[in-house]
């Protein structure tokens, strides 16, 4: 059996090293928050406060949810409202779809736990540097929403920069 020298594990180790860091280094921000009991209610507004300070970088943008295999709904609309750092405010609605055609859950699944990651824009740039808050509110019919366990945020330097 051969050991490798310090030198030759040395060389082994860093493409290894260097890979691992550079895919956790293009992730900006990402947090999920829960919700008790597993129910989201309108009233409870879910917000991440982002502080920018690359203005010249392209970013992805995504939402996740992770919802139980019982949530009676294929999708999910939301309020977002974004408030930037000059004070100006924007409100839009989205609709994350959470299983195909045929009612399968499009997200990855680990017993009756599934996880999806949605893209809301890809490769932006945030126009300010500076403290972005988005507010993202629960805006089924239904109050509160049932088996919506964690809803998250996360913002990537995009790979076409």
């Amino acid at each position: 059996m051969r050991v490798l020298t310090a030198p030759l594990l040395f060389i082994v180790l860093l493409p290894i090293a260097i890979g691992i860091s550079s895919c956790r280094n293009s992730v900006v921000f990402s947090k999920y928050e829960n919700f008790e009991n597993n129910e989201w209610f309108a009233k409870n507004k879910v917000t991440f406060d982002v502080e920018m300070t690359d203005a010249n970088s392209f970013h992805d943008i995504s939402v996740m949810v992770r919802h139980a295999d019982a949530y009676p709904y294929s999708n999910l609309y939301l309020f977002l409202t974004t408030k930037y750092p000059d004070g100006k405010v924007t409100l839009d609605t989205l609709e994350c779809i959470l299983a195909n055609q045929k009612g399968e859950w499009v997200g990855n699944g680990a017993g009756d736990i599934f996880d999806i990651t949605i893209p809301l824009k890809q490769s932006t740039r945030f126009p300010l540097a500076g403290k972005y808050s988005f507010t993202f509110e629960q805006a089924m019919r239904t109050d509160p929403l049932p088996l919506i366990m964690d809803f998250g945020f996360e913002i990537k330097k995009s790979k076409t920069n």
